[in-house]
């Protein structure tokens, strides 16, 4: 097992270090981010940016550094210290022109010189920020999400609201996915077996985006309109209290009111991973059902009950460990399309507004992050084998 784990902690730095590098390159690539900050700071007649400014945006964002290197500081934040802009600290010599002058195209389709005439000092370089590096947890500055605050403390204020919805969402897809699939297999073409297996085709087939939206247009819009028991559309919490029929005046931010806005994004997540959950331990148990050990337990006057859990439940569980570990990572990253879609406040709503708004740090750490844990849920689910089997050995 110490070899083993040597081995596979390894590998998964090596992932680990790709993941980050691909990552950083296919979004450094990306369109957006720095130099359209600079080329959209344009006047509504001269097009000219003040060099101070240049100065400012090529030094904040490293401009001046090779790719290389600004990988290297991301990552292990080294070469560590601030960057110096030019040889000199302050460069304050030149007189007509700007920083790095850039041409560019105004509306009348005229050819500008994007640049300033006046010095540029650069003496607040030495004071700003430097990363320590993903590694040791600092990944950077936020470039919009929260200006100029760091990535963790982005990262934080959505952690807590993906967690509560991911957590529920898992424990009941497990309490519901789990019975209705070990039944379906013991009562194979009964009418619980086809109702639950059509349900489930449904659940997989419909998108997510879809079913969520029939839930506001009913529960939340419908509803209300009628009078009846409604839901609110989306949010985690209210910004100001209502009265829902049956239930009264709900304050805003009470227990009771994140409990409303938690039931349309719980069962659309609920719905979707049940019905992949129990087809697959449906199929995983008829496959065990058949194998010889069964026939030879039953054969000896076995209980169906010790049959069914003891010898045929356990060795069905082996597949679907590897399904269930990957939750782990989902309960992290969130469910992107539906929290967007109900404005839930989570890591998935964050990270589509990252990459719209191009704050790249954000999603560079979101996606790293996502890595960690894949990497080390696949760690967890080949440990949960040897639980699971006695018989599987790790070396």
């Amino acid at each position: 097992m110490t070899n083993y784990l040597i081995r596979r902690s390894f590998q998964m730095l090596m992932v680990l270090f790709f993941s980050a590098l691909v990552t950083y390159t296919l979004l450094t690539l990306a369109p957006g981010g720095p130099w359209e900050e600079i080329l959209g700071r344009q006047g509504s007649e001269t097009m000219r940016i003040d060099a101070e400014d240049i100065a400012r945006i090529r030094a904040q964002y490293e401009l001046d550094l090779d790719q290389t290197w600004r990988f290297t500081r991301w990552l292990f934040g080294w070469p560590n210290g601030p960057i110096r802009i030019g040889e000199q600290e302050l460069l304050a010599d030149f007189q007509v022109g700007c920083f790095l002058p850039l041409e560019t195209t105004n509306a009348l389709g005229e050819t500008v010189i994007i640049g300033c005439q006046k010095p540029v000092t650069l003496k607040d370089l030495e004071g700003r920020r430097v990363s320590r590096g993903v590694i040791f947890g600092d990944f950077g500055l936020s470039w919009g999400i929260l200006r100029d605050r760091p990535v963790m403390d982005v990262l934080w204020s959505r952690i807590p609201r993906t967690l509560q919805l991911m957590f529920t969402v898992t424990v009941l897809s497990l309490m519901i996915g789990i019975p209705l699939g070990l039944i379906s297999a013991i009562r194979q073409y009964s009418l619980f077996d086809y109702t639950v297996t059509t349900l489930s085709f449904l659940g997989s087939s419909m998108p997510t985006f879809f079913f969520g939206i029939i839930l506001i247009l009913i529960f939340a819009i419908t509803f209300k309109q009628w009078g009846w028991f409604y839901l609110p559309p989306g949010d985690a919490v209210g910004s100001r209290d209502y009265v829902v029929p049956m239930l009264g005046k709900v304050e805003a931010g009470s227990l009771l009111d994140q409990l409303l806005r938690m039931i349309m994004p719980v069962s659309v997540l609920v719905f979707f991973s049940v019905a992949g959950w129990s087809r697959f331990i449906r199929s995983s148990m008829l496959e065990v059902l058949r194998q010889d050990y069964v026939r030879t337990a039953r054969a000896k006057g076995l209980l169906e009950n010790v049959v069914i859990f003891k010898h045929a439940f356990r060795n069905a569980l082996i597949p679907f460990v590897t399904i269930v570990v990957f939750a782990i990572p989902g309960m992290f990253s969130g469910a992107i399309v539906t929290e967007t879609i109900f404005n839930w406040p989570g890591m998935g709503r964050l990270f589509i507004d990252a990459l719209s708004r191009n704050d790249y740090p954000v999603s560079m750490s979101i996606f790293l992050i996502g890595a960690t844990l894949t990497v080390i849920a696949t760690l967890i689910g080949d440990i949960l084998y040897t639980i699971v089997d006695p018989r599987i050995r790790l070396s």
